[in-house]
């Protein structure tokens, strides 16, 4: 990775050591500028170090237009930071760390160990090298009436006057890891344009499940399942009922548009395949067949598999008198409507949407009403599913934003 030099007397401080503030540091070290990042927690990394438990989703193999189109509204503002930095260009950064990965079957990229900590163990070492100065339980507390940074630390406040600021503080999820959005309104009195943060890659409540629904299925999978919304197609995967809803990998793929149906309409439906596939008519065709003096339970199970938490699903949201209908019953296997009436809160999502907008910021990830002060990450307003999106986007705008604050040393 090349970057632009410039005078080793230039101070930078980073505030935030998660992947866009170490990244960040990065491209700014190896150019020789003098960088000391600080991070409220006892250790940088933390979400990073979470995100790798059960395997470090990395990246994805996908092509780049389908790629990018997992940023949704805000595409337009994250092509450029991929095409400078994009998956594969990720994954070469890796392997230069000594560390190799392997596309998994459903594309995701891994390490090949599927841990984080040995790459954030050798990032680290080589960050340490380029002369970076860690500062941990070191946090920002925003500026004096003379501009200089306020940092609170185990010493006591302290007081820095660098040349240029770059803000990495991530979202409002998992505050106890370090993204608690208290930033939110110190640059909010600043004058900065702000998204409400909002959750995403979350859960959702229903208004309720019966006491049978949630007492005996309360934390089952719903595998090999499609859910779709009205007007939307349907994406394969799978989720997992909860006390008060839904939540797993194929619910948080659908955490936007749900989300926001929420935010309009106090409600947002999907619809659940539960035998994705087979068509309407097979299923009609199953269930059309006599059953004789078994039950219907047995019928569902013996002429298409369903029971567990699926039947039960289909017992708690179909209408009694599809039961009697072969067709209507097939109609609503292929398609359960399920109402959602909130997120979860936002310390239980697995990321946010909301934050520094980007008309806030000029090409170079710059705040327009601060020069000098770069942001970067998730604390800007953009959301992507969970695997490897929002990791590759994180890395992606902190590079980005080290080379514009670099650009601005050099003006």
């Amino acid at each position: 990775m090349t970057e632009p030099t410039t005078s080793p007397s230039r101070h930078v401080a980073i505030i935030g050591g998660g992947p866009a503030g170490l990244m960040a540091a990065e491209v700014l070290s190896r150019a020789g500028v003098r960088v000391d990042l600080y991070d409220a927690m006892p250790s940088v990394g933390r979400k990073f170090l979470l995100a790798g438990v059960g395997g470090m989703n990395i990246t994805h193999s996908e092509a780049y237009p389908a790629f990018l189109s997992r940023y949704a509204e805000r595409a337009p503002q994250i092509a450029p930071l991929l095409r400078a930095f994009d998956a594969q260009a990720l994954c070469q950064w890796i392997h230069d760390l000594g560390i190799e990965t392997f596309v998994g079957s459903s594309g995701r990229v891994f390490p090949t160990d599927m841990k984080a900590a040995p790459l954030l163990r050798a990032w680290l070492k080589r960050l340490r090298e380029s002369g970076v100065v860690i500062h941990t339980r070191h946090r920002w507390l925003g500026w004096q009436a003379d501009g200089q940074l306020r940092i609170d630390s185990p010493d006591g406040e302290k007081q820095l006057k660098p040349d240029a600021l770059l803000l990495a503080l991530g979202g409002g999820s998992w505050a106890r890891l370090g993204s608690d959005g208290a930033w939110m309104p110190l640059l909010a009195g600043r004058g900065v344009e702000l998204a409400p943060l909002q959750p995403s890659n979350c859960g959702f409540d229903v208004a309720g499940w019966s006491e049978v629904l949630r007492s005996k299925f309360a934390g089952a999978p719903l595998k090999n399942i499609a859910i779709g919304m009205p007007d939307s197609p349907a994406r394969l995967g799978e989720c997992v009922i909860t006390a008060s809803g839904i939540e797993g990998s194929l619910i948080y793929a659908w955490s936007a548009p749900i989300r926001e149906a929420i935010n309009q309409q106090g409600v947002a439906t999907i619809l659940i395949d539960l035998l994705p596939g087979k068509p309407v008519d097979k299923v009609a065709a199953a269930l059309a067949k006599p059953r004789g003096s078994r039950s219907m339970s047995k019928h569902l199970h013996s002429q298409l598999g369903l029971d567990g938490v699926k039947a039960a699903l289909l017992r708690e949201l179909a209408p009694a008198e599809c039961f009697a209908d072969p067709l209507r019953l097939a109609q609503a296997i292929k398609g359960l409507a399920l109402n959602l009436i909130n997120t979860r809160p936002l310390d239980e999502a697995i990321s946010s949407a909301g934050g520094v907008r980007f008309e806030a910021l000029d090409e170079n990830l710059m705040l327009k009403a601060m020069p000098g002060v770069f942001c970067a990450g998730e604390m800007l307003d953009w959301e992507a599913p969970t695997g490897g999106y929002l990791l590759t986007g994180c890395f992606a705008s902190g590079r980005a934003a080290g080379l514009g604050l670099l650009s601005w040393l050099k003006a």
